[in-house]
């Protein structure tokens, strides 16, 4: 709930910056009529919005979970994004309207020096609260902090490329650059809309993140207990800042109750060690088969059928299996013995 919350105060922060911001580049495109400058202050219109709608995501994801959402509310966050992405890429596509009528339509430009002062104030502020959510937003898991970070850091770089442009105007007198420039912008902010999206997509969808889970992979391996004969059926959710993983973790069949819990202790630590107190863990212990022998490394175990062959490592591939692991080529006779 603490993460939530500052999740919460940081995104009040970017909201309270955006309004901000836009009233500046607003102000910069009514004394330059630059088409180029009213690309940056449209997308700041987007930032204004989807900041209100991340604030309201964040709210709802930090309500505690209750009967109707027993996994919790971190959903919300998700919906945001999509929004979010949604909202760029139609700014996007009314930059590309708009120069193509200044193509049709061309007006004069004016007062370009105090308008850049402006537009590059409003760059380096956008950058620096990018930065700080796009921070916040990986350390707390949050997908809508880290959407609205990316927005701000891609309003920063479109910023400096407009810039660029409307100072080349400034010292060639060539008008026809503004239209340019605000063209070839339009599709970089489209893009980073469609990005927004596609991931806001996939945390609906509970798309696999694997570089998430290979993360995970690593760190288990490296940790691993003579005890683990396998991992298998591991699954990750994420609810907003939340992760939910459930996995089966097979040790030998004759380990008592105590014992086995034990053995899901230990990996519930570790796991927490590597992803934070954000993690909520089920492990459901599976007792050791026969065809587990050759891959058991355990040398005191007095019940053992078949001799120690190889170790298997655990890859993305075989823990996301939804089988116990065993050699290739073990014959059926021992695949099922019970």
């Amino acid at each position: 709930m603490e993460t939530q919350k500052e999740n919460f105060r940081v995104q009040q922060w970017v909201v309270l910056v955006a309004v901000i911001l836009f009233g500046l580049k607003i102000a910069a495109y009514f004394l330059t009529r630059s088409v180029s400058i009213l690309t940056d202050a449209l997308e700041s219109t987007v930032n204004v919005i989807s900041g209100f709608i991340g604030l309201y995501s964040l709210y709802v994801a930090s309500k505690p979970r209750d009967m109707d959402h027993p996994y919790g509310h971190g959903k919300a966050e998700f919906i945001s994004a999509a929004v979010e992405g949604t909202l760029i890429m139609i700014a996007g596509l009314i930059i590309i309207y708009e120069s193509i009528n200044n193509f049709i339509h061309p007006h004069q430009l004016k007062q370009l020096d105090t308008g850049m002062i402006l537009v590059a104030i409003a760059g380096v502020v956008n950058y620096i609260m990018g930065y700080i959510a796009i921070r916040r937003g990986r350390k707390n898991n949050s997908l809508a902090l880290m959407a609205s970070g990316r927005h701000l850091q891609s309003d920063t770089y479109s910023t400096i490329g407009i810039l660029i442009g409307v100072a080349l105007i400034w010292f060639t007198g060539i008008q026809l650059i503004d239209n340019i420039v605000a063209m070839i912008f339009a599709f970089i902010i489209i893009f980073t809309g469609y990005r927004i999206l596609r991931e806001s997509l996939a945390g609906i969808m509970d798309e696999a993140d694997e570089e998430l889970l290979g993360k995970m992979v690593d760190s288990l391996n490296k940790e691993r207990r003579i005890q683990w004969i396998d991992l298998h059926n591991l699954r990750v959710i994420k609810y907003g800042s939340i992760l939910h993983v459930d996995c089966h973790l097979t040790v030998p069949w004759y380990l008592n109750v105590r014992e086995a819990h034990v053995e899901v202790e230990a990996l519930s630590k570790r796991i927490r060690e590597e992803f934070g107190d954000t993690i909520e863990l089920f492990v459901h212990s599976d007792g050791c088969l026969e065809f587990s022998c050759p891959i058991c490394a355990k040398t005191d175990c007095t019940v053992r059928k078949h001799p120690f062959e190889k170790r298997i490592e655990w890859t993305i591939e075989n823990i996301l299996s939804d089988e116990k692991h065993k050699l290739p080529g073990t014959s059926d006779a021992l695949n099922k013995s019970t």
